[in-house]
C-alpha cells in the first residue's frame, strides 16, 4: 500500500467524522448530544500490515436520552467502514 499524503490522510479524516456523525443523528436527536468527540489517528503503515487506524468516538449526551451505550462504538465502526470504502479508493 502507498503511503498516504497529508490532504488524503485529512480527506479520510474528515470523511470518517461525517460517516460517524450521520449514523449518530440517524439514531438520536441533535439535541440529545451535548458533544461528541471523534479522534482519527493513523500509524505508519507497512508491507505486512498495511494501514493502521484507531478511530475512537466520545458521546456526551442529555441525561434524559435513552441511547444505548453502544452507540459510540458503533459510530466509530461506521467511520471505520468509511475509513476503507476510502482507503478502496485511493487504492484503485
Amino acid at each position: 500500500m502507498k503511503k498516504l499524503t497529508d490532504q488524503e490522510m485529512e480527506n479520510i479524516s474528515e470523511a470518517a467524522a461525517v460517516a460517524a456523525e450521520d449514523y449518530i443523528f440517524s439514531k438520536i436527536s441533535k439535541k440529545e448530544v451535548l458533544d461528541l468527540e471523534l479522534r482519527v489517528e493513523f500509524h505508519e503503515a507497512n508491507e505486512e500490515n498495511g494501514l493502521d487506524v484507531d478511530v475512537e468516538v466520545e458521546l456526551f449526551l442529555d441525561e434524559l436520552s435513552t441511547a444505548d451505550d453502544s452507540l459510540a462504538d458503533e459510530a466509530a465502526q461506521a467511520a471505520l467502514e468509511e475509513i476503507d470504502r476510502q482507503v478502496e479508493k485511493l487504492s484503485e
